[in-house]
């Protein structure tokens, strides 16, 4: 059944739109309050929050990040001049560089992720209310919602 998208549809879209980009709003504000451009912040964010899996290198915080390369090359420079990050040669093989934060920018990273985390508690119930009125606002071309099913349902059915 092809699904097509009504006003409530895209009041729901745009709704969510809003409550994220209030959200990114406060947080590169937040960022720019503690010295740190949004990106640098969000660079260090990622590094910290990588699953143990994942190898803190250039290419992976890049992929996190959603930017080219070069760039995520630029912000480590940047943050390594501050101080707040430190690359690390990973084992014999002196090409591979491993990032890790340096205990300065720990503690700015944990002020910052307090601050996001109280913020959170506010915005949170809006943009959590937005996300699951734009997952349910598609219907069907006869009216009939195209609902996601929960897990537990399909288990069910």
């Amino acid at each position: 059944m092809k699904k097509i998208l009504t006003l409530p549809s895209y009041q729901s879209l745009a709704e969510l739109r809003y409550q994220i980009r209030r959200f990114l709003h406060f947080s590169e504000q937040a960022a720019r309050k503690a010295g740190l451009e949004p990106r640098q912040h969000q660079l260090m964010l990622a590094l910290k929050g990588l699953p143990k899996s994942v190898r803190p290198r250039v290419r992976e915080l890049a992929e996190r990040l959603q930017i080219e390369h070069h760039s995520t090359v630029e912000l480590v420079n940047r943050l390594s001049t501050r101080g707040l990050i430190r690359r690390l040669p990973a084992g014999e093989d002196r090409r591979e560089v491993l990032l890790t934060l340096t205990p300065k920018g720990e503690k700015m990273l944990g002020e910052l992720s307090l601050h996001h985390k109280a913020e959170l508690r506010i915005q949170g119930p809006a943009l959590v209310s937005a996300l699951k009125r734009a997952i349910r606002a598609t219907r069907t071309p006869n009216g009939i919602a195209a609902q996601t099913r929960s897990r537990s349902s399909r288990r069910r059915g």
